[in-house]
């Protein structure tokens, strides 16, 4: 990833194209024009726990974690972002470099250093990442034989209640003893699904592992709600997508629709959220309103 990543110098003499209601000519917009300031931190009563998890790769949960923490935290809460993929996309994708870290969550699961001493600020005032680096592969393994292996993470969640607003978990595309973590340190859970043939293949099997960790680790986790990602309103299928999944699950999806788009998939090029980089552009727009139906249904 940091191989490519374009300089933000360059970022800022891009021009973004911005289609208007009618489809008339497009207007350009310089992209530092696009982001707005944060609000002023609102006093912190509750700490919501979010984890964003699908053992599918690809569907849209390192995005979804990113930008619906940017816009939480534009709103005027303060959010924490935990990157619990190996991947580290999340933390890349907010302008770290994964792989020069000295510490990581790797290294708070394995209660080497308290969590405070990894947490980063990101571009996005009131925005924070614990970020992952290749070494928290390591920790499915080692995790194994260690006492209370399920309830690493929420251990150390615990002490950050009352200190943010939210704590958004990625969570990688697996259903191993990392993914198990996060579904029990969480209190609400977002699942992303991809608007393509086979959208509901392997829901059943999360959804039971979902009831596992209820009955046996966290009671307390519910659903919030399943999210349509990379909707290609040109297509037929995922229309037919979107209205198999809430016939499947009714009252359980989002009212927004992530769209697909060049600009969210640009971004994280760029170690930046969407309001950052384009927050004129469809993506940026659906993640806004996914923040306000977060923030809604709290």
């Amino acid at each position: 990833m940091g191989l490519f990543r374009k300089s933000k110098k360059d970022k800022h003499v891009t021009q973004i194209t911005v289609h208007d209601a009618t489809g008339q000519e497009p207007a350009l917009k310089k992209a530092e024009a696009a982001a707005p300031t944060s609000n002023p931190l609102r006093p912190i009563e509750k700490t919501r726990v979010i984890v964003v998890a699908n053992q599918k790769g690809g569907v849209g949960k390192t995005t979804t974690s990113i930008n619906l923490g940017a816009y939480l935290a534009v709103h005027g809460h303060r959010v924490l972002i935990i990157d619990l993929d190996p991947q580290g996309n999340a933390s890349s994708g907010l302008g770290l470099e994964p792989n020069t870290l000295e510490t990581c969550i790797y290294d708070v699961l394995m209660k080497r250093v308290e969590i405070d001493s990894i947490i980063a600020p990101t571009g996005i005032e009131h925005l924070y990442i614990a970020p992952a680096s290749f070494r928290l592969v390591g920790a499915q393994v080692e995790l194994v034989n260690m006492i209370s292996r399920e309830t690493r993470l929420r251990e150390i969640v615990e002490p950050l209640k009352g200190q943010y607003h939210f704590v958004i978990i990625d969570s990688p595309p697996s259903l191993g003893l990392l993914t198990v973590n996060a579904l029990t340190a969480a209190e609400e859970l977002v699942i992303p699904v991809q608007c393509e043939y086979y959208a509901l293949e392997g829901l059943t099997q999360l959804l039971e592992s979902i009831n596992e960790v209820r009955k046996y680790l966290n009671p307390n986790l519910k659903l919030a709600g399943l999210l349509m990602t990379m909707y290609d309103a040109r297509t037929k299928i995922a229309q037919e997508v979107v209205e198999e999944v809430k016939s499947h699950f009714p009252g359980q999806v989002y009212m927004t629709v992530i769209p697909r788009s060049v600009r969210l998939s640009e971004a994280p090029s760029f170690g930046q959220a969407i309001v950052s980089y384009d927050a004129l552009s469809r993506g940026a727009v659906a993640y806004k309103e996914l923040a306000e139906e977060v923030m809604r249904h709290g």
